[in-house]
């Protein structure tokens, strides 16, 4: 096997096993029992374990890790996670943010090995920070067969109707980030769809002119909205073909699985960073376990 340092990149010859790293011991990691390698590095003498360059290095109770992740993108709060794991809540909040920066990572190399997409739905989830005075939105792309998630962005935007008054006289004025959100999204997709890829939304005037300009030479088809119905909360339509199934679908799954997105809940968000990090814990878990991935 093939031992490399982590920290001056030292590696023995094929034809010297013990030329510049040797084995130094072993150690029982305590928190599960597991037995690493520990090794010495002769040319910057430094040790280093098999566990060393893995994303967990110093990580206790590791074990969690699978729990947490597959219970956040499923619909269980930090709090009640804390309360069946018997775990302080400061410690699934730190779990959050190594998982949703890891999914992130994880999800955006999975990205590259999919064939490039044809046909993609995009369109914008609204939901709030705090209070509904402080309304969020969620842009996300689909791909239209399989349901893959592509990529989302979080965005802060002003209160709409009659909650627009009372947002600015309680807030303040707030900025409107969907724009910058929405072509920051389609900057990522970008290289993961067909020249000619067909790019299917409801009829929000603002989506046409961002699609031609980074797709040029796609086809951009539009839909009329139409009214929700009970089940799926609004985001699945009521009665019919619904041309934009797959997004709807989709964005009725993160209700369903996402805690913070319910419909009626306790459960807020607190920091739009945090919804970022919670999606895209659930981005990965939506795409590698909860759909029939066809594009592998």
């Amino acid at each position: 096997m093939s031992i490399s340092c982590p920290y001056c990149k030292s590696q023995n010859p094929s034809s010297q096993s013990r030329a510049l790293i040797v084995a130094a011991g072993y150690f029982i990691r305590r928190s599960d029992n597991t037995r690493e390698q520990r090794f010495s590095c002769k040319p910057c003498k430094r040790t280093f374990s098999t566990a060393t360059p893995k994303v967990c290095y110093r990580q206790r109770k590791r074990h969690i890790n699978p729990l947490i992740y597959g219970t956040m993108a499923s619909g269980i709060s930090q709090r009640r996670l804390a309360f069946l794991l018997k775990i302080n809540r400061k410690t699934v909040i730190r779990r959050l943010l190594f998982l949703g920066i890891t999914s992130d990572g994880v999800s955006k190399q999975l990205r590259s090995e999919y064939p490039l997409a044809t046909d993609v739905q995009f369109d914008e989830l609204e939901t709030f920070e705090h209070s509904k005075l402080k309304p969020l939105s969620v842009i996300t792309a689909v791909e239209t067969e399989t349901r893959r998630i592509l990529g989302f962005r979080v965005a802060r935007m002003p209160a709409k109707g009659l909650l627009a008054k009372k947002s600015v006289k309680k807030y303040g004025k707030r900025i409107d980030e969907r724009q910058k959100c929405r072509r920051q999204l389609f900057e990522e997709i970008k290289p993961f769809l067909t020249d000619n890829c067909i790019l299917r939304s409801d009829e929000n005037p603002h989506y046409k002119n961002d699609v031609k300009k980074f797709f040029p030479n796609s086809e951009h088809k539009t839909y009329l909205g139409r009214q929700g119905c009970v089940v799926g909360q609004g985001e699945l339509k009521a009665g019919g073909f619904d041309p934009l199934f797959s997004l709807n679908h989709t964005y009725a799954m993160k209700r369903a699985n996402v805690n913070r997105l319910f419909r009626r809940t306790w459960n807020t968000t607190k920091k739009p960073e945090r919804l970022a990090l919670h999606l895209a814990v659930y981005t990965l878990y939506h795409n590698e376990f909860l759909i029939w991935n066809k594009a592998r």
